[in-house]
């Protein structure tokens, strides 16, 4: 990705806002009981995430399997990031994917409450990483 830089810092803050407005819309989407609308926008809040750090790197890539690929080998392998928040997007990937494209599957609360909790701190850990690497 060839981006002058201030382009760059500003891509990498529009996808951060738009991770943490996305969270927020999972919590909307909790509170009126959508599960599956809620586990999307859980997914979505970390994808955002994991897209700024990536841009930020100058690390391209095309697909959702190539975010979560890129972010283990870039960050997780380099003890950047914490496996188990590998894991957690990992987790989520699939659950978005059941919940989208699963038809015999029906997320329910029990599915869905667990994640908030540990995406707000992912989404706090990507943000942090991409600010102290600024400096």
């Amino acid at each position: 990705m060839t981006l002058r830089k201030e382009d760059r810092n500003a891509l990498v803050t529009i996808r951060l806002e738009k991770a943490k407005k996305t969270l927020i819309e999972a919590k909307d989407n909790i509170e009126l009981g959508h599960w599956h609308a809620a586990t999307n926008r859980l997914y979505y809040a970390c994808f955002y995430a994991v897209c700024a750090l990536l841009i930020q790197k100058g690390i391209t890539a095309r697909t959702h399997s190539g975010v979560m690929n890129q972010l283990g080998l870039h960050f997780v392998k380099e003890g950047l990031i914490d496996m188990g928040q590998g894991e957690l997007y990992g987790k989520l990937f699939g659950l978005r994917q059941t919940g989208d494209y699963d038809d015999w599957i029906i997320l329910q609360e029990d599915d869905v409450n667990p994640f908030v909790e540990p995406v707000e701190t992912f989404i706090e850990e990507i943000e942090n990483l991409i600010v102290n690497s600024e400096t």
